[in-house]
């Protein structure tokens, strides 16, 4: 008994905690972890960390939540998003997927160079700035629907859409991005990643008609015809005329694409 009650009260026990962390490859830890850990009361744990200065940042005001940064990541006040925001999602318990041109960087895909970690999850959440970082969220309804694939050779786990569901979100979200240019430019790369048998499961994974005709036509304008044959045949009967740009409106003398039911309100005569 007395040892448990002089513990709580124990120098430095959240400073071994972290140290201890760090040694088995993790960088974040929520407070309750902490506690559980070390036997500090919350306020001790808290006085603690308070006194760990720049070791540990929070993640947001709002979240019991932190990360570690070592000496190699003080300069942007944070350890690399991949590596912790598994960890945050799990403490969130909610779904979630590294997305758009995030997850496409990691297929090689960079030709513009971003500044935020774009992350897809099932409920809205405004951005969060950890450092010099930044991550910005993403929603969808049937995110657990989506493909997803687990990182390979990450330092920690981290889950990323497949090349396929990476194409369809980039234009899904196009106007949330920079634009369908924007989209197309960093969708041409992930083509000779895409296969056939996973685009259909994507297609009836998402199962939405307008995305998958703005999709289509991207693919085959991009010189993929047999991949956009696939999402061709997959779409209904008779397809709606939609526009090309769902954010840009219809205009009167707008061509329209006829094999993808596409209202060509681009602006330009090519993407």
């Amino acid at each position: 008994m007395l040892q448990n009650a002089i513990k709580p009260r124990r120098s430095g026990a959240a400073a071994t905690f972290l140290d201890t962390r760090l040694v088995s490859g993790r960088v974040a830890f929520s407070l309750d972890e902490l506690v559980k850990a070390t036997g500090l009361s919350i306020t001790a744990a808290r006085n603690q960390l308070l006194r760990l200065g720049h070791r540990v940042v929070r993640v947001s005001r709002t979240h019991r939540f932190f990360v570690i940064v070592s000496p190699e990541h003080r300069a942007i006040g944070a350890p690399p998003v991949a590596w912790w925001i598994d960890d945050y999602f799990k403490w969130l318990v909610h779904p979630y997927y590294l997305a758009l041109q995030s997850a496409a960087a990691t297929y090689g895909s960079t030709p513009q160079a971003i500044q935020v970690t774009q992350v897809m999850t099932d409920c809205p959440r405004r951005p969060i700035v950890v450092g010099r970082l930044q991550v910005r969220f993403f929603v969808k309804r049937g995110i657990v629907r989506t493909p997803t694939q687990p990182l390979a050779n990450a330092y920690a786990p981290l889950l990323v859409s497949t090349p396929e569901a990476t194409a369809f979100d980039l234009i899904r979200y196009a106007s949330r991005i920079g634009g369908l240019g924007r989209a197309r430019e960093t969708l041409v790369p992930l083509l000779p990643l895409m296969r056939i048998p996973e685009m259909k499961k994507l297609l009836e994974a998402e199962n939405e008609t307008s995305t998958a005709q703005r999709l289509g036509y991207i693919i085959e304008r991009s010189g993929n015809s047999k991949l956009a044959e696939i999402v061709h045949d997959w779409l209904p009967s008779p397809l709606p005329l939609i526009p090309l740009v769902s954010a840009a409106g219809k205009p009167a003398n707008a061509p329209v694409i006829a094999k993808w039911r596409l209202l060509n309100n681009y602006g330009e005569s090519d993407l």
